[in-house]
């Protein structure tokens, strides 16, 4: 698959539509030559739109007034065809008269061929002007389509015939009736989908692993039975929207054989698609698909099919004796509409080829890269960083003895620092190494990590060019090392806020937050009471009675007073720190 980017997350940022209808902008210009939304529905034959024209004669350079108009619709193509060869191309130009509403589209590489809405508001009447060329035919037909909504729509309106003044009348040809497309037939399941052949006749996928959607309602299941030179497909799942599975040459969406069940009024539409990069799936025709049925019963929507192992003839459908990735996804549909997916789809672990031996596979919604930077970054900045400020803050005086050279808290804050910088560089290339490049579906967190990564560098950088203890500037250091630091730190918690609630580490919400949220008011907390208790230590006093002067204690003093209490707080600290990071391991490892 030669389109990088985002996996099958993608698959179906992916699954939107691609149509007149779907695109609310009007760039529909592929669409110029079959004027057909590719919606998966049949079109309306009974037209409720008119096109009409401000004169019925035209001379080469003329401009006339087309006026489409009827019952609100949303959107449009309109075009003027060769009235004797109407498959020919679009003939002439267009005119804007209300940008507001209409646009002008490519075709044939020519601008102003056909025109198009600009948004996907309601609208009776659009009126533009059509340019006649110097090289017009005699007759020209005005052709439009019209969508009311997704699966409400109209093909090739057919408007008036316009002529040239010395053109002979025209007379429409004589219509050859194509034959009505025959759509494989349908029928309902009568009962539930068992795991019990998976291992043994079926090559199953399922998640939870090992599931049974005979008796789990929340069980994701794919199963793929092989008979003689066909391949039955059953999928189950709690979705009230669609199901969908593709076959992928790798991890990345792109090129790909898929297939989508979509629940919509109370039955089931079973269709098989292609995706092409980033770009909206394209729905296939069914033929090449048989014995479909379906059930939707407490929320859990089924349906099967088979097709042959190879389908030489068809395009886009992929030889089933071979290994591909396997993807599986859910999300929300409406009127026939597909929507982005409700959560990461699953994706095989590896390569499979499902007509081969039976099987039990899984698959992770969140790949090991993703795994790896959401892991590492929440070592580094919910346990090493935080340790480590603690370290600088409140056990100067705690362990002051030197170690190889250095006080004892300066070497573990130092080792604790780097580290947090170590692990945060290495972090850092895990997405790009993964998405191929800058992530753009992101939002704001790679934008936010990048800041992090910066300040994480700069500080053990300025760490080294720190001035001695007496030098003038080392006030102005101890300033400039702290905000930085802690501007570093806030702007970290933001970012895995907002990293929480990515598809691609898909942790598990809400707990995420209320966890996320848990850990920073225990590392304040724990801050609050070291400074109130630092606080208090330094306000002791001396009371001389002959005087009755308040003399200070030294603050050196005063500090190692309250060493024990401060070991314990630092022990409580890192045993809370430590079931935090734990939590989140181990949702991160379970995905």
């Amino acid at each position: 698959m030669a389109v990088p980017g985002f996996t099958f997350g993608a698959f179906i940022l992916v699954l939107h539509v691609s149509s007149v209808a779907n695109y609310p902008s009007g760039k529909v210009g592929k669409s110029c030559h079959g004027m057909v939304p590719e919606h998966s529905h049949t079109a309306r034959s009974d037209p409720v739109h008119n096109v009409s024209v401000s004169q019925m004669t035209f001379r080469p350079g003329d401009q006339i007034e087309v006026t489409l108009s009827g019952l609100p619709f949303r959107g449009f193509l309109l075009e003027a065809r060769n009235a004797e060869d109407l498959s020919g191309p679009p003939i002439g130009s267009f005119t804007l008269i209300d940008s507001q509403v209409s646009q002008l589209l490519t075709c044939e590489d020519v601008q102003g061929y056909a025109v198009s809405h600009t948004n996907p508001s309601k609208k009776t009447k659009i009126k533009v002007y059509w340019n006649a060329p110097s090289n017009s035919p005699n007759h020209i037909k005005f052709l439009v389509t019209v969508v009311e909504k997704y699966k409400i729509y109209w093909v090739k309106i057919p408007g008036p015939v316009i002529s040239q003044p010395n053109a002979s009348p025209f007379t429409t040809p004589e219509a050859t009736v194509a034959p009505l497309s025959t759509l494989p037939p349908v029928s309902h399941l009568t009962k539930s989908f068992s795991a019990s052949d998976c291992g043994n006749k079926k090559f199953c996928i399922r998640s939870p692993l090992n599931c049974d959607p005979e008796k789990e309602r929340a069980c994701f299941f794919l199963s793929f039975t092989r008979d003689d030179q066909s391949v039955v497909v059953e999928m189950s799942g709690p979705s009230k929207g669609y199901l969908s599975f593709a076959f992928s040459h790798d991890r990345w969406m792109g090129d790909d054989d898929a297939y989508v069940c979509i629940h919509e009024d109370h039955t089931v539409h079973i269709q098989p698609s292609r995706l092409m990069g980033r770009s909206h799936p394209v729905m296939d025709s069914r033929g090449a698909l048989e014995d479909m049925a379906w059930r939707l019963a407490d929320g859990v929507m089924q349906c099967s099919f088979r097709r042959n192992i190879t389908l030489p003839g068809v395009k886009n459908r992929f030889d089933l004796n071979t290994s591909y990735y396997i993807f599986l996804a859910d999300g929300a549909a409406d009127n026939g509409r597909i929507y982005k997916h409700s959560q990461q789809p699953l994706i095989t672990y590896e390569k499979h080829n499902v007509t081969d031996y039976p099987k039990n596979v899984g698959g992770s919604r969140s790949l090991f890269l993703l795994k790896a930077h959401g892991a590492l970054m929440f070592v580094a900045w919910m346990t090493t960083v935080s340790i480590g400020v603690l370290m600088a803050r409140f056990f100067k005086f705690v362990w002051a003895k030197p170690v190889f050279g250095q006080a004892a808290w300066f070497q573990v804050h130092r080792t604790l620092m780097l580290t947090t910088t170590a692990l945060t560089c290495i972090a850092f290339v895990l997405p790009f190494i993964y998405r191929r490049g800058w992530s753009w579906y992101a939002g704001y967190h790679p934008y936010l990590g990048c800041i992090v990564m910066v300040l994480a560098v700069l500080q053990p950088l300025l760490a080294a060019f720190r001035p001695p203890l007496y030098d003038p500037r080392r006030q102005m250091f101890n300033w400039t090392h702290w905000s930085m630091g802690t501007a570093a730190r806030i702007i970290a918690v933001a970012a895995m806020f907002l990293g929480m609630d990515l598809p691609g580490l898909n942790l598990p919400g809400p707990w995420k937050t209320y966890a996320m949220t848990g850990f920073v008011a225990w590392h304040v907390g724990t801050e609050i009471v070291l400074e109130i208790h630092a606080y208090r230590l330094s306000r002791k006093v001396e009371i001389l009675d002959d005087a009755r002067i308040q003399i200070l204690q030294s603050f050196t003093v005063a500090e190692a007073e309250g060493h024990a209490f401060k070991k314990v707080a630092l022990a409580v600290y890192i045993c809370g720190n430590v079931t935090f990071l734990i939590i989140f391991l181990s949702a991160i490892n379970h995905l």
